[in-house]
Formats: C-alpha cells, structure tokens, sequence
C-alpha cells in the first residue's frame, strides 16, 4: 500500500539518510520537514557545511521516514527564487507557533534542500 506523504504532513521530523561521501555507509539524521505533495523541504542552518548536504551533493538518491513510511527520493539544493520563498515559508510556518523562540533568521539564513519524493514507499 502506498501511503501519501501528506498525510504524515503534521508529524514532528522526519528521519533523513543520505549516503556518507567518504564511507559510502547510510547516514541517517533526525530532521523538521514540511511537504508540498510529493516534495519534502528542510532547512539546513548549517548551510554547505553541514555533514547532510555534503553527502547528498555527492550522492543525491535519498530516503526519508516519517513515523513507519519510508519513502525513495532524490534530494537536491533549491536555487529557484519562488521554490526558495515556499519552503522558508511552510518550514517556518509549520514550526513556529510552536516553538519558544523566534526562527525569523533561521527561516531567512538557512539553506533550503528539496527532496523529490518518489510515488512510491521505498522497498514497495
């Protein structure tokens, strides 16, 4: 059965596992997300130089997991200024109201990485 990754669209994080650039072993990180459809956006405060996004600009087939669904995808840096504009802005917009401090920066600084999502749950 394929679920719609919509529907998990208020989970907390998701689990991302990208492939180690120079161990070629999964690595896999707890992160916030937000969907739109079958494309999922996270926000990287760390920028290029975060562990995740050097792995997957090596290596760009992904998989995410949200609560039981495992989902294949291809992850990719967004450079189009109107996708850049969505993302901060259902990111932000999910996690804000409730969280205790302003994410306004974070929101604006971040690198914003998109996930292609494959239609179908990975391995189904």
């Amino acid at each position: 059965m394929t679920t719609d990754p919509q529907q998990l669209a208020d989970e907390s994080f998701c689990y991302l596992t990208t492939t180690g650039r120079v161990t070629g072993r999964p690595h896999t990180i707890e992160i916030w997300f937000a969907l739109d459809g079958y494309r999922l956006y996270m926000l990287a405060g760390g920028g290029t130089g975060a562990d995740w996004v050097k792995n997957l600009l090596r290596a760009p087939d992904v998989t995410v997991r949200i609560r039981d669904a495992t989902f294949a995808g291809q992850a990719r840096v967004v450079e189009d200024a109107q996708e850049d504009a969505l993302a901060r802005r259902i990111v932000v917009g999910k996690y804000q109201p409730g969280y205790g401090e302003d994410l306004t920066d974070w929101g604006r600084e971040s690198l914003v990485v998109a996930v292609d999502l494959a239609v179908r749950e990975a391995g189904g």
